[in-house]
């Protein structure tokens, strides 16, 4: 190797720095980032085991595909009653938890929605109904629960 020669030289280390700069980089975003999900969980907020004497009253909403609501069974003309319900069963039970049934073909627009309204109410015990994720496909259904008070 002649230095000021024309001729191509070969290069006989390769230069790591570049490779530890990105390696950092990545790893300080993975750092950031894993703390941003970790921040997103939702807690749960599971109830405590009751004795056989103990009922737990249950506010139960279903969004049909078309968004109009059923509160306990019963379609309601707009959200304005739903509140209204709410409301009165609050008032019979400080303990009241809402369930939340939307088919999937709802926007998610309109279920935050509703659980605004109810969050407005006092509210604050909200859990979402889901089916299970079986090969057999059963019909039993799963409530996941996000709030707590």
């Amino acid at each position: 190797m002649t230095f000021g020669s024309n001729e191509e030289q070969t290069i006989a280390a390769i230069n790591v720095t570049p490779l530890v700069d990105i390696t950092l980089v990545l790893l300080i975003v993975l750092m950031v980032t894993s703390k941003v999900v970790a921040s997103l969980a939702v807690p749960v907020d599971l109830p405590a085991a009751a004795s056989a004497e103990q009922v737990q009253l249950v506010f139960s909403v279903l969004i049909a595909a078309d968004g109009s609501l059923l509160v306990d069974g019963e379609r309601l003309s707009n959200d304005d009653a739903m509140v209204q319900r709410a409301r009165a069963k609050l008032k019979q039970s400080p303990e009241l938890r809402a369930v939340i049934n939307a088919d999937g073909g709802v926007e998610h627009r309109r279920v935050m929605q509703v659980v605004d309204r109810l969050r407005g109410v006092g509210l604050s015990k909200l859990a979402f109904g889901a089916s299970p994720l079986e090969a057999g496909g059963g019909s039993c259904e799963r409530v996941i629960v996000v709030g707590g008070g």
